[in-house]
């Protein structure tokens, strides 16, 4: 097969240092794939989903949230997933309150169908609160400039609040932790179209592991987080190792029986409260 008959797939993922990380090795040609070529579209997780909704995409990260509405399009890739395993989202604010008193702040959100949205729903135990949805990356400048009370951080913002003048209200991951006993929050998972066929879901899992494996080889490791860093809003190459080392890890490579179980845990709850409409079976990709 020439370069020319290569079957071109669309792959999604947000412009942030884990993905970038996670794909470092088939951006850079570093991984063979004979075949296939791979169109990388970079958009925010919230856009993501949304197009998930319309299965525009062949592959692309979602939110755990949102794949519970892509059931009939989507199944999850085993690999790529972001797990906070006793850490995650959180509520900061510029002063200090009781993270009882959240229920009546104006709160700043990434995209309704966050898993950050969720959890602070299952956090709330309640979906009546006053929240505007602001674009991730401005979340904090909507806390400094007084249009809310606090904001819902994701990526980065939880590694750098403190420098930016923000107290930590609440871990939304330490307590999801907390609440079930060690199981890891589920955030972000990859997940490929059905319509592809199983013979080629099952080499591109294997394609996907093996960028994520590339990333994590200690030979490999700095130039990967090298390269993620041109969408790290700022950070130093330090701070960009640590978060990628939060969100790209064993649990990347694979669920494992923990992942798997705070994803069931996770949908599960959503479905008790009301917060999504049908129970959620998954559905891997082996």
């Amino acid at each position: 097969m020439t370069a020319a008959e290569n079957k071109l797939l669309t792959l999604g993922h947000s412009p942030d240092p884990d993905d970038a990380f996670m794909f470092y090795a088939l951006a850079a040609g570093k991984i063979e794939t004979p075949g296939l070529e791979f169109e990388h579209i970079l958009q925010d997780i919230q856009t993501l989903n949304e197009r998930a909704l319309r299965e525009e995409l062949d592959i692309s990260a979602i939110s755990v949230h949102a794949y519970a509405s892509v059931l009939d399009k989507y199944a999850l890739l085993p690999c790529g997933a972001s797990m906070g395993d006793n850490y995650g989202p959180m509520i900061v604010s510029l002063k200090p309150f009781p993270a009882a008193d959240l229920k009546r702040k104006k709160i700043a959100v990434p995209g309704l169908m966050t898993s950050a949205f969720l959890t602070l729903k299952l956090y709330l135990e309640t979906d009546k609160f006053d929240f505007v949805v602001v674009p991730f990356d401005e979340i904090m400048d909507a806390v400094k400039d007084g249009r809310v009370d606090c904001g819902l951080l994701i990526h980065e913002g939880q590694l750098t609040f403190e420098r930016e003048g923000f107290v930590n209200i609440v871990n939304l991951g330490e307590w999801w932790f907390e609440r079930t006993n060690g199981l890891p929050l589920p955030l972000g998972a990859n997940v490929v179209r059905k319509a592809l066929g199983k013979p080629l879901i099952s080499r591109l899992n294997v394609i996907l592991k093996q960028s994520i494996e590339y990333a994590l080889e200690p030979a490999n490791r700095r130039a990967a987080v090298v390269h993620s860093m041109k969408w790290g809003r700022g950070m130093e190459e330090q701070l960009a190792d640590e978060f990628v080392g939060m969100y790209v890890n064993d649990l990347t490579l694979d669920f494992g029986d923990r992942g798997r179980a705070g994803v069931r845990r996770f949908l599960d709850e959503a479905h008790r409260q009301g917060f999504i409409a049908k129970p959620v079976a998954l559905e891997f990709a082996e």
